[in-house]
């Protein structure tokens, strides 16, 4: 694994140059105020879609603009980088933001004083932050303190997608880019062909993990302490709550922004590694997780939105590594955009499939044989054989 020698400046010169641009993240979580407040001054339905609009629209423009940054933090950087409460804080202030912003948003769906127009921007609003709250939920999930591994599944509450917490960190690490993962996609696999597959599929792997945890040890899986029963609980809590403050009428809106909610995670989810394959090695074991098996981008906006998910090769090499130490990698495969403008081309299969299916086969050499194929009517592990007799990472 080898980091861009020439992207990497002295220790002692070094200072964070993007220090004061991290707050941006929490702009998500405020435009939804924004949108409010345009539309109490009379901005109408398009009020709604300012959310929307911004994520998809403005910072794919600035990010094309402003281009790539692919400075690397020195090694001898790292642990005073990552020690730095500063960067902590950013993570934790996206939840109150979003929890208002949730709340906020529910007290005028319950109004009933939006048109159709209206109340479709306001739950693709809502379902943004709330999508984009997932990554937030990410970054803390994979931490060893225990009050962001908490945190994480507060993030995770308003979609409903607490399994995730489960099923990302010990499944889909375990199992990236292999047919076994539900949330790799395959060369050839639409968005909305791998939406049921890793919807559902992740969902059972989460209740899989989580069960067989606790048979293993003599134990029933049916107890709070099964991580994600109580994550959906706080999801059921939630939901009351709100119920109970806003009126039942509210509960159409929290169905509905939950599904665009974990829908952007997925989508995300989609593009990370799409038609790429780790192989098998003499002993028939899958081999171990390294940059090639992530789709990368170094666009500069989406990453400080995003805490560096982009930098997702060596997120998976070094799942414990804070999002601000996160480095480039030279030999990972890199997407013609950002994600906030892959998203949108993942949404239309052919134009996804022309902008990228010729990226997959370039990764390999032309050798389709190595990508990870989509093949209707093929069993998840069909393509690879048996199971890998060991998990990596």
């Amino acid at each position: 694994m080898t980091v861009d020698a020439d992207l990497t400046v002295e220790p002692a010169a070094w200072r964070d140059p993007r220090r004061p641009l991290w707050p941006l993240a929490l702009l998500v979580p405020a435009l939804p105020f924004v949108g409010f407040a345009v539309w109490r001054a009379g901005g109408g339905a398009w009020a709604w879609w300012l959310t929307p609009a911004v994520v998809f629209g403005l910072i794919p423009v600035i990010d094309l603009l402003l281009g790539d940054d692919r400075q690397n933090p020195p090694e001898e950087a790292v642990p005073r980088l990552s020690a730095d409460g500063y960067y902590r804080w950013l993570t934790y202030l996206y939840l109150p933001a979003q929890y208002a912003a949730l709340v906020l948003c529910g007290a005028v769906w319950t109004r009933g004083a939006l048109s159709l127009a209206g109340a479709a921007g306001l739950v693709a609003t809502v379902g943004v932050v709330n999508g984009i709250a997932i990554n937030t939920a990410h970054e803390l999930g994979h931490k060893r303190e225990r009050v962001e591994r908490w945190l994480s599944k507060v993030a995770l509450a308003p979609t409903g997608y607490g399994h995730f917490y489960v099923e990302h960190n010990r499944g889909h690490h375990v199992r990236v880019a292999t047919r076994e993962d539900p949330a790799s996609s395959r060369l050839g696999e639409s968005f909305w062909a791998f939406w049921p597959r890793t919807v559902f599929g992740s969902l059972r792997s989460a209740w899989r993990l989580e069960s067989s945890r606790f048979r293993i040890r003599g134990r029933s899986p049916w107890t709070h302490r099964n991580d994600v029963l109580n994550a959906w609980a706080m999801t059921l809590l939630l939901y009351a709550a709100l119920s109970l403050a806003l009126g039942p009428g509210v509960l159409p809106f929290l169905l509905l922004q939950a599904v665009v909610g974990f829908s952007l995670l997925e989508v995300v989810n989609y593009l990370e590694h799409y038609g790429l394959a780790r192989q098998r090695n003499a002993a028939g074991r899958y081999e171990k997780v390294d940059p090639r098996h992530s789709w990368n981008s170094d666009r500069t906006v989406t990453n400080v939105f995003l805490f560096q998910l982009q930098r997702h090769s060596d997120h998976h090499a070094n799942p414990l590594r804070r999002y601000q130490t996160l480095r480039s990698f030279d030999i990972s495969p890199r997407l013609p955009a950002g994600y906030a403008t892959m998203v949108v081309v993942a949404l239309v299969p052919p134009l996804w499939r022309r902008v990228m299916d010729r990226r997959v086969l370039a990764h390999y050499g032309g050798d389709r044989a190595r990508a990870n194929v989509h093949r209707r009517g093929q069993s998840p592990g069909a393509q690879s054989g048996s199971r890998p007799k060991a998990a990596n990472r």
